[in-house]
Order: C-alpha cells, then sequence, then structure tokens
C-alpha cells in the first residue's frame, strides 16, 4: 500500500483540534482542557480549536456538515501542522457527504484519533494519506495526573520523527478504570492499574509482514456498502488490526463481524491481525480472542494465520500509535511487533 506519509511534528508547530462526532469538549470543558494543557506542556506545541470544536454536543450532533467543514479548514490551512481528535463518539459516518477527499490529498498532515475516528481514517485511506489510529485529547492527553510515560514515547517516537519506529514496545501496566469527568477533583487522582500479563500469541510460528490498516470494529458495520470500505485488494497482504470499544459487544457480534471479512474474501488476504485489549469493562479479558480464533481457525481454517493479542491500542491506557499503511513485522515466536519503516516524512 503506497501511501502519501505526512511531515512529521516539531516542537513549535500547529495542531488543531475537532470533534467529528461526539462533542466532548463542550459537555467536559475541564476534562477538554486538561488534555489541551498537557500536549501544549509536553510536546512544545501550539494547540487551536476550529470553529465548532467546543460547541454543546447537541449541537454538534444536529450539524455534521459543520463537523465536515472544520476538518477540512484543518486539512486546507497551511499554519496547521497536525491534527487530532477531541474524542470518539458514534456518528462520523454522518461526514461522509461532506468530506473532499482531494482536500486530505493534497495537504498530508498528521491526523489522530481512535474509537469512532477510524471513520475518518478510513477517509484518509480513501485518500491515500498515512494517518494516525492513537490517543485523543480527552481520552489519552488529558490522562489523570499527567502522561502516561508510556503513551508520551509512543507519540514521540511515531509522530515526532522521521526515522524507522522499530519494536512497538508493550505496556507494563495498564488500567480501564473510570473516574467521572464532571467532578474535577478527578483530575488530580491517579487511576488504578493493572499489572499487564504481557502480549499473547494465539496462533501462527513465523515472522509475517504486511501493511496496518484496522480500527474499532463495531464501527466497520457502518463503513459496510459506502465509499469509505477499502477496496478488495487494500487488504492484500494486509496486518488487520482489531479493538472493540467501551461499550463491549457481545462476542457474538464480534464473530458476526469477522465471519463478514471471512466471506468478503479479506481474512484469506491477510498476513496476520493484532487484537487490542478490550475496554469496557470486560471481565475475561480473553473472551474477543477467543471469538476471533473460533471464526478465523474453525470456520474458515485459517490456523497458520499469526494472531497477536492483549496488545495496548484501543480502549484501555495507556495505548500506542499505529499508523496506517506502514510495514510492520510481526514475530509469532516471541509476540513481538515492529514497525519496519518510518511513518512521517
Amino acid at each position: 500500500m503506497n501511501l502519501i506519509k505526512p511531515k512529521k511534528l516539531s516542537q513549535g508547530d500547529t495542531i488543531a483540534v475537532v470533534s467529528p462526532s461526539w462533542g466532548g469538549p463542550g459537555t467536559f470543558s475541564g476534562r477538554y482542557e486538561a488534555g489541551k494543557k498537557q500536549l501544549i506542556e509536553e510536546f512544545k506545541v501550539d494547540v487551536v480549536e476550529m470553529p465548532h470544536t467546543l460547541k454543546s454536543a447537541e449541537w454538534i450532533h444536529a450539524n455534521p456538515k459543520a463537523r465536515a467543514d472544520d476538518l477540512m479548514q484543518a486539512f486546507s490551512e497551511p499554519s496547521i501542522n497536525g491534527i487530532i481528535a477531541s474524542i470518539g463518539g458514534d456518528d462520523s459516518i454522518r461526514l461522509l457527504p461532506f468530506l473532499d477527499f482531494d482536500v486530505i490529498r493534497n495537504n498530508p498532515k498528521i491526523f489522530m484519533g481512535y474509537s469512532d475516528t477510524t471513520i475518518l481514517h478510513f477517509a484518509c485511506l480513501k485518500a491515500g494519506l498515512t494517518s494516525f489510529y492513537g490517543p485523543s485529547i480527552m481520552a489519552g492527553f488529558s490522562e489523570n495526573c499527567g502522561l502516561f510515560p508510556y503513551m508520551k514515547n509512543a507519540v514521540s517516537k511515531t509522530l515526532f520523527s522521521d526515522q524507522v519506529i522499530g519494536e512497538i514496545a508493550q505496556a507494563d501496566e495498564w488500567t480501564v478504570e473510570h473516574l467521572d469527568w464532571s467532578k474535577p477533583e478527578n483530575q488530580t487522582r491517579k487511576r488504578r492499574l493493572e499489572k499487564s500479563q504481557g502480549w499473547i500469541c494465539l496462533q501462527g510460528k513465523e515472522i509475517r509482514k504486511g501493511h496496518l490498516i484496522g480500527g474499532c470494529i463495531d464501527v466497520f458495520p457502518m463503513l459496510l456498502g459506502t465509499a469509505l470500505w477499502p477496496k478488495k485488494n487494500d487488504f492484500d497482504g494486509a496486518i488487520l488490526f482489531i479493538e472493540t470499544s467501551e461499550e463491549a459487544p457481545s462476542t457474538d457480534d464480534v464473530k458476526r463481524i469477522i465471519r463478514n471479512l471471512g466471506v468478503q474474501g479479506i481474512l484469506k488476504q491477510l498476513n496476520g491481525i493484532l487484537i487490542g485489549r478490550p475496554g469496557g469493562g470486560v471481565k475475561n479479558l480473553n473472551q474477543y480472542d477467543e471469538a476471533i480464533v473460533a471464526v478465523v481457525a474453525e470456520e474458515f481454517d485459517l490456523k497458520n494465520l499469526p494472531i497477536i493479542a492483549q496488545m495496548d491500542f484501543g480502549h484501555t491506557d495507556p495505548m500506542c500509535v499505529l499508523p496506517y499503511g506502514v510495514q510492520a513485522e510481526i514475530h509469532c515466536e516471541d509476540a513481538k511487533v515492529f514497525l519496519t519503516e518510518a511513518a512521517c516524512a
């Protein structure tokens, strides 16, 4: 997959914040401001909001065109070097009629977010631009009591460098604890951390290579049948990364989504699958892993397709950053993943 790589970020650059789905900043302004402040202080950048970023959640929901206009303006404005979503949501797909793919293609710059922002990553993919599945302002950069060093290092290594990224580190600890954002005192209270059991190789024995593509699988059904769903050959030799949202879909729903990829012929095109650790207070952390293997290995007889699970991306913190289209390498024997090229120019 030959995508345009955006220019790396540097100290003093300007980052725009957009609210492409849920109007989080207008609902929990203290949480948003904490994330903005920590982004500025830790990375020495300037941060600006687009015209509608801070509108109320009700206004944001009612005006998808305005949200799309914000995104197009952020890409078009020469003084803006990167774009980060304020947070996810559940209806970024409503921006599709108002997106201009030429604007994205002709103004390549860093775009990052996760969860429902998967929709806009697929828009960047359609436009031919590498984008970044990673932290948002309100879920990531706004971490209580300061950024997780793991996340800060991942952002620095991926977005602020034009060098080969190398091994994706594994976090020693993680959390999914939610502290009420409406209570300002919680911002100075650290979340409870769990010791990581490490990434797990569910199946496969080889070293396999491929370009990264994927996102939050809760969003995949919204994409099917639209202009944003990738062409079949975009999955040729790919490494698919997938994770589930905080809504914690049922294992049956996850099976049906993976089964759909199977009947499209996508699973047999892949060189590997990466699975993020589930958020949403899921008690059995392996339940999605088992459901996915049941479909991949048993229903589609792909028993040798490498699958690495319990990875640090998606709806637990801290999270790494995964760049679309960048070449990755799976080492099954020790459950390691390497990015074998730079993500930025």
